[in-house]
């Protein structure tokens, strides 16, 4: 299986094994940042302009798809990470399952999930809507969530402007200009579909090069580390089980069962780390985080794996 890798799960290594070594910091920061916005602004707006106008509105309207998300996300999440902590409450520090339960209360990502679902041939469009609306309720149903299952309280909405101006404008521009760029976009998806893995990989290196900087690899024992990465893959995989045979026992189709288990098993680090910030007090961030940014690591590997299967599943 190894030599068979496909080379974006190399490149996925290769981007890890480079912010490890050579992690963005100092003044490159910012220009990371910015270049991120830039690649999932284009991805977005180029999403747009290769999506036919009923697509879209197909997607929008499919609410049974969008309602089986949210209850994944918001719902099942925090159902397992519970039943977790109290089948193993001593496996890791209290700090660590604070983490591990806050994880279980994030919206999902927005850029992997569409394009995980692009590339697996999944249903874009309500991705792309199911998605974004993650987010955005998630800035109101996370704290809620986290007051319930962490009996902590309050939060901001302050991540919402961000999420508009980045992903909701550059696919509205891109559906205004369907009509002029359409056929192109479809003719060129091939040498397209290197922005969504692009995006990707920047993602990976700027938000893992912030965990390197922050002492990733000196702040706890590798053992330990271990034990929240077999956590975080339990989670994972019930996730995953959940909404692949969920999805199926509901009716849906091929293409949609893609963008639930896509869509509904990812959590967030770009909005997560923000949030535990305003959540939980300075001292306890750290750890706190940490069972998030391994969880976003190994999303996107396993993720990638089943999305390349889809793939070469689709072309034969």
């Amino acid at each position: 299986m190894f030599l068979r890798l496909d080379p974006f799960l190399l490149s996925l290594i290769g981007t890890i094994i480079l912010a490890t070594f050579f992690p963005c910091q100092g003044e490159m920061v910012p220009v990371f940042k910015a270049l991120t916005v830039i690649v999932i602004a284009i991805m977005f707006f180029m999403q747009g302009a290769r999506l036919s106008r009923e697509a879209v509105v197909r997607g929008v309207m499919h609410w049974r798809l969008h309602l089986t998300i949210l209850c994944c996300t918001f719902v099942l999440f925090p159902l397992l990470g519970v039943a977790m902590h109290w089948l193993m409450p001593h496996a890791v520090t209290e700090d660590i399952w604070l983490g591990l339960l806050f994880l279980c209360c994030l919206p999902s990502t927005v850029q992997s999930s569409i394009a995980f679902t692009s590339i697996a041939g999944g249903n874009v469009p309500a991705a792309v809507c199911a998605a974004t609306a993650s987010n955005i309720f998630g800035m109101f149903i996370t704290p809620v969530l986290v007051g319930f299952v962490l009996v902590r309280a309050g939060a901001s909405g302050d991540g919402i402007l961000p999420i508009v101006l980045q992903l909701l404008l550059p696919f509205a521009l891109g559906q205004i200009l369907q009509p002029f760029l359409g056929q192109w976009a479809l003719r060129n998806k091939k040498i397209l579909s290197l922005t969504d893995r692009g995006s990707i990989l920047i993602v990976v290196y700027t938000a893992f090069s912030a965990a390197v900087v922050e002492g990733l690899w000196s702040s706890m024992p590798i053992s330990e580390l271990g034990v929240i990465a077999v956590l975080d893959s339990l989670l994972l995989l019930g996730v995953l089980l959940f909404t692949t045979y969920g999805s199926r026992l509901l009716g849906f189709s091929k293409e949609d069962e893609i963008t639930i288990m896509f869509c509904g098993s990812k959590k967030t680090l770009a909005s997560g780390v923000p949030m535990a910030n305003v959540l939980f007090p300075a001292s306890m961030v750290g750890s706190v985080v940490l069972p998030l940014m391994l969880y976003h690591q190994i999303q996107l590997f396993i993720c990638a794996i089943i999305a390349r299967k889809y793939s070469m599943k689709n072309q034969k």
